[in-house]
């Protein structure tokens, strides 16, 4: 009983991309020249999954398709399944003989810290394919198709294990030129000068005032998405950003960037590898984490 119950609720992947064409679309004929069919063939796909489910997903209207307010929720839904079933088919075409490890990156950290080191993951597990795509922020992994995360912050994730990777220490990083324009010599004297901050760590220039001994009342600036952008803007001579040291080595060995004052600093968060606890068993995943907390424990900052 339960199998054919969920059945009957279980369309099938043409009535439901027919649904979708036409809800995104907002036309039978739109949609039957996208999907290489008759508008006949899409009419009859789109009633027959009303029928199914007993519910009416559009309003008829002359030439068009208006969603009723129950299809247009069942429509971005299913968007979204089609649109995790096609990635899911993509990999598995891709790497048939091995896994799929969707990652989820900060930009910075994957760009300068995990990026080069790749080559030796992939080199020691050559049956495994990463995707990466960028996460600024936390997200429900129930409702995305990714397998693990890079976290920034406090070891918390609703719905996640968190694997510790490192800590980070951050500098007040300016360009020689700024630094010989303002007269710094002391934490406070950064309180007159333009800082740089980062959108994702708003609070971060108020924790290094306050670690430092400096009475502040508020604290302005311009903003940044990513520590990349910040950074260019600190070489500019825009203001003084406050960066992570071991992402910044390059540019603070060259000396593109030098710290406004000798006042380096542990942030209170740390970096985790997040991941759903149903998924901790997934080889790739598995692989990957074991690799990736090893790695950050033999040298963090190389």
């Amino acid at each position: 009983m339960i199998m054919n119950t969920s059945r009957r609720f279980l369309p099938s992947i043409s009535h439901l991309a027919a649904f979708e064409a036409v809800a995104r679309t907002g036309s039978v004929t739109a949609a039957a020249r996208e999907l290489d069919l008759t508008q006949s063939a899409v009419s009859r796909q789109v009633s027959a999954l009303e029928e199914q489910l007993g519910v009416e997903l559009f309003l008829r209207e002359r030439q068009t398709m208006r969603l009723t307010l129950a299809g247009d929720s069942y429509a971005r839904e299913i968007r979204e399944a089609l649109r995790r079933i096609s990635s899911a088919s993509l990999n598995l075409r891709a790497n048939p003989h091995g896994g799929t490890l969707n990652l989820a990156i900060l930009p910075t950290f994957g760009t300068r810290w995990l990026a080069p080191r790749l080559g030796r993951f992939l080199a020691a597990n050559p049956g495994v394919t990463i995707n990466l795509v960028t996460r600024l922020s936390p997200f429900d992994f129930r409702l995305d198709s990714i397998d693990a995360a890079i976290h920034f912050g406090h070891p918390h994730w609703p719905g996640a294990d968190l694997a510790f990777l490192m800590s980070e220490r951050t500098v007040p990083a300016c360009s020689p030129d700024f630094l010989r324009r303002y007269a710094i010599s002391r934490p406070e004297d950064l309180l007159t000068v333009p800082l740089l901050h980062l959108t994702t760590r708003p609070d971060a220039w108020e924790q290094w005032f306050a670690g430092n001994g400096v009475a502040f009342e508020s604290v302005h600036g311009m903003l940044f998405d990513q520590f990349a952008t910040a950074a260019q803007a600190a070489i500019a001579g825009l203001g003084i950003a406050l960066l992570p040291t071991f992402l910044m080595q390059e540019e603070l060995r060259r000396g593109d960037l030098v710290a406004a004052v000798d006042r380096e600093m542990e942030s209170r968060e740390r970096y985790y590898l997040a991941f759903p606890p149903e998924r901790a068993d997934y080889a790739p995943l598995a692989a990957f984490r074991d690799w990736i907390v090893a790695e950050a424990a033999a040298n963090p900052t190389a």
